[in-house]
């Protein structure tokens, strides 16, 4: 997300900041390129001119024209009218209310409204111990209810066994009395969707409002329909003056235009991201850390965030041990490969650490992701001898492993070779740990007493070492 944005405004810092002072004209031009940049990135038109207008305000102020730096002082202007768009700091739900707290979910027809409720339900659950029941709405589309259920399953939560032949005012007021009795916190009410915005279907969604008096109605719109996004957060606000914004396939929309123009242009705050299949795959927004990204600046406190929602710890423990004794395997090298795919796509966690999407510029990260998978597949089709004895490995073994994971016998020895450059560096990695000094530097993140990364700290990514 935002990729082709944050490349663009990439090029125009670099050459402001190459400007030794600043002129009306040079950041004239620089703002006429920001400008195009948004606008391709399908931010809607209002959103751009009010951002040009008042980053042309404040850049041209007295302060950054005179400043040692000029050019720094233009990206810390445009980061903080970013943040101001997209609405300062992230909006949590409103769960203050006697339970069951009653959430409606609203959308169009495929934009990932029921498998965002189960997201949301899961994560309220996991995070906050919230029990949540689930009602299906949709009477119309076929096995509507039936998706429900499994996604509800899968998130480890109840969902209500609504009739498809009822109306769907009688099953939110069966869900609510059902979710009383249960002593559920939340009900989630996954409503109907259509094609289109419709009146039948606003009135149906205007009678379920009036009916149950939700504390939160949430807009599930998917991100990659860009100003169509925006549209119809307008037209459903308008008519049930919703609370916030879900925005779903974050992951396959490489502008960002709905993100950037939705609170703008709603007044309505974009409350999470929705990204990928998986339950787990949603996250809050917010809009400093997102314009952090945008600008190249990382966002190192989703990253460690991240990684202490996903990462196995007490794997990592033992990770450590075995790199501080030497006796760090094949196996082992697996289990970190894993714990990184836990953390979600690689492009995504090089965006989140300062200077590295830089520095990989021109670089196909889908090409490194790709070559994570071909290590797991030639690690997998060794042996449980081989994975903790390399030196097996002989000819013929190399063969079969090169058959079994549809690789070559050269990738194999390209794969050995870098797992003993990288045990070697393991171990001085170890020795670093074990006299504070991998220690020290990573307390200072911030993270619980005690807790070590150490055993992530090895992991040789494709592509990141010294070039041969």
């Amino acid at each position: 997300m935002f990729d082709a944005l944050s490349d663009r405004l990439d090029q125009v810092f670099k050459t402001l900041k190459g400007q030794g002072s600043l002129s009306e004209k040079n950041m004239e031009d620089a703002l006429r390129e920001v400008r195009r940049a948004l606008l391709e990135a399908d931010v809607h038109l209002s959103v751009v001119k009010s951002f040009i207008a008042k980053v042309k305000d404040e850049a041209s102020g007295q302060k950054v024209l005179n400043s040692l730096t000029p050019g720094q002082q233009v990206i810390k202007v445009v980061h903080d009218e970013l943040v101001a768009i997209m609405g300062e700091r992230n909006e949590q739900l409103n769960l203050a209310a006697q339970p069951p707290v009653v959430v409606m979910m609203v959308g169009l027809q495929g934009s990932g409204k029921t498998t965002t409720t189960a997201k949301l339900a899961k994560r309220l659950l996991d995070r906050h111990q919230k029990k949540s029941l689930l009602a299906s709405l949709d009477v119309y589309r076929p096995a509507a209810m039936e998706q429900l259920a499994t996604v509800g399953r899968e998130a480890g939560v109840d969902v209500f066994p609504g009739r498809p032949d009822a109306d769907p005012r009688d099953i939110a007021q069966q869900a609510l009395e059902a979710a009383r009795r249960g002593g559920q916190d939340i009900l989630f009410l996954d409503t109907a969707g259509r094609l289109h915005v419709d009146d039948d279907l606003m009135q149906e969604l205007e009678d379920i409002k009036k009916l149950l008096d939700p504390l939160e109605i949430l807009l599930v719109a998917d991100a990659m329909t860009g100003q169509d996004a925006v549209g119809i957060a307008r037209r459903f606000n308008e008519r049930l003056d919703i609370t916030g914004v879900i925005l779903s396939k974050t992951d396959g929309d490489a502008r960002g235009g709905a993100a950037l123009s939705i609170r703008h242009v709603t007044g309505k705050p974009i409350k999470f991201l929705g990204t990928g299949e998986t339950l787990s795959g949603l996250e809050p927004f917010h809009p400093d850390r997102i314009a952090s990204r945008i600008l190249g600046m990382g966002d190192v406190v989703s990253l460690v965030e991240t990684a202490m929602e996903k990462v196995d710890f007490l794997e990592t423990a033992k990770l450590q041990e075995k790199i501080l004794s030497s006796s760090f395997t094949l196996d082992d090298f697996l289990v970190q490969l894993q714990q990184i795919k836990k953390m979600g796509p690689l492009s995504d966690l090089m965006a989140m650490i300062p200077g590295v999407k830089q520095a990989m510029k021109g670089r196909a990260m889908d090409g490194d992701e790709k070559q994570l998978k071909r290590i797991e597949a030639m690690i997998l089709s060794m042996t449980p001898q081989e994975r903790r004895k390399h030196q097996l490995l002989n000819a013929s073994r190399k063969r079969r492993v090169a058959m079994g994971s549809g690789t070559s016998v050269q990738d194999i020895n390209r794969l050995l070779k870098q797992f003993v450059e990288m045990q070697k560096m393991m171990k001085t990695l170890g020795k670093m740990g074990g006299k504070g000094g991998l220690r020290g530097a990573l307390s200072g993140l911030g993270l619980p007493k005690g807790l070590n990364l150490g055993g992530l700290g090895g992991l040789k990514l494709p592509g990141l070492g010294p070039k041969r």
